[in-house]
């Protein structure tokens, strides 16, 4: 790495720290603003920023044949058609929503005239890392705005164009408002990336979207926190209490809506009891939809011609149209299967029991536990977060789809008059520690 890369990137995350504090002194309408501008100019240049897709897109094409991107990453690459216009309308539900800086959870009187409040923040300057869609440069960005953050983003080597075009409209945007042009930045090398990692007193959180190659590498290089998830391996498990045409609609929609992203199911698991009916019709249906099956013994058994499960199938992520399956004995056994190989992300019962899905919800040791629903719900602008930045799996602030409530901290506001700490303990003042009524907040 170079000291000429080095110095840049530390000049650029310099840059974005001083937007931060500029952004999280303004208001909802100011930065409500920032985002209407930044959809003028999306809108205005959308023909500049579907040439360069389409450039990324022929490029991609030629890394495919060569066998150097998967179909899979090409097909998240891809702007066109009705894609640029679900972009566009993402950002108007994100105007509409609530604004989540400023928001009060506590309030505490601690004595007499001393007041103390935890209201919600921005986190400062994130830093994003993010492989193959372009459209997440926008999701981020504008989400970053809302809630009061600078960020810097680093696309993957074949978006370079698109993120180029979009986040260069998403800049001329901010020049028209009140939110400097610094707060979105693009890094565009590897070597910038890693750069990055190290600037621990300008960036406050990390947050990588990818493999898990590029997850697990970001969390080794860097000791600013990181918020993500390395895998999406999602399960499906239909009870012994399924209804199976409920089966058949979740099993198939969550394998074959979008294949190649992290909330689609890579795995099936069927209830011993409903396996010798239930699961020869869910196979012929994933197979009418292109799905590869592999099986383990007792599922081949009723699925005959399906290839057979190894280990390393039950923990992988496939991003394509394959399907491992296993019969279980119980629904402990489904619980054990998923805690055991899946990535905590998204996992799914079928069944009409009440209490098996309970213990299901209780158990599962995942983001997202759904009875009856696909896993492809899994997704902040399904939530009504106004898209997202990520899923995280891991138990911080943050959980499942990062939006907007996932971007701010908090911090503790005191007001006093002159009191000293002096003044309180044994034999002195005592604290009151009464919650404050609502309509009493100084805020």
């Amino acid at each position: 790495m170079t000291h000429q890369t080095t110095s840049n990137i530390e000049s650029m995350a310099r840059r974005a720290k001083e937007a931060s504090w500029r952004l999280a002194s303004l208001g909802t309408a100011a930065r409500n603003r920032a985002l209407e501008a930044v959809l003028d100019s999306l809108t205005a240049c959308r023909e500049a920023i579907l040439a360069a897709n389409r450039q990324d897109m022929e490029e991609a094409a030629r890394l495919v044949e060569r066998g150097d991107l998967s179909a899979a990453l090409m097909k998240r690459l891809d702007l066109s058609g009705d894609k640029f216009t679900a972009v566009l309308d993402g950002l108007r539900d994100l105007i509409r929503l609530p604004d989540p800086v400023g928001q009060v959870d506590l309030a505490t009187r601690l004595d007499e005239g001393l007041e103390l409040y935890r209201v919600s923040c921005p986190i400062g300057v994130l830093g994003v890392i993010f492989e193959a869609r372009p459209d997440a440069a926008v999701q981020i960005s504008t989400l970053a705005i809302k809630s009061g953050n600078a960020v810097l983003l680093k696309g993957g080597r074949e978006a370079l164009r698109s993120n180029a075009a979009l986040v260069e409209a998403i800049r001329a945007g901010l020049a028209k408002s009140e939110v400097p042009a610094d707060a979105v930045q693009l890094l565009t090398t590897r070597e910038e990336a890693r750069a990055m990692l190290a600037l621990d007193p300008w960036i406050d959180l990390i947050i990588p979207r990818g493999s898990n190659e590029l997850v697990r590498s970001i969390q080794e290089h860097t000791s600013i926190p990181v918020l993500g998830h390395a895998d999406g391996i999602c399960h499906v498990y239909v009870d012994a209490a399924a209804d199976p045409e409920k089966a058949a609609r979740v099993v198939v929609d969550s394998k074959t809506q979008y294949p190649a992203v992290c909330n689609a199911a890579e795995t099936l698991l069927i209830h011993k009891d409903r396996a010798p009916r239930l699961l020869p019709i869910l196979a012929e249906q994933l197979q009418k939809a292109g799905v590869e099956l592999r099986c383990d013994a007792r599922a081949r058994q009723l699925v005959p011609g399906s290839k057979p499960a190894a280990e390393e199938d039950w923990r992988a992520e496939y991003l394509d149209l394959i399907i491992s399956i296993k019969v279980v004995d119980s629904l402990d056994e489904a619980i054990e299967h998923i805690n055991r190989y899946g990535s905590h992300h998204t996992d799914a019962i079928v069944t009409e029991d009440g209490r098996a899905a309970e213990a299901f919800f209780a158990r599962v040791d995942s983001a997202g536990v759904y009875q009856n629903a696909s896993t492809r719900f899994a997704d902040g602008y399904r939530y009504g977060f106004g898209a997202e930045v990520g899923v995280s799996t891991s138990k911080t602030h943050a959980r499942g789809p990062v939006g907007l409530e996932g971007l701010v901290i908090y911090k503790y506001r005191l007001y006093g008059n002159g009191h000293r700490a002096g003044d309180y303990g044994p034999g002195k003042r005592g604290y009151q520690h009464q919650p404050i009524p609502r309509e009493k907040w100084r805020i």
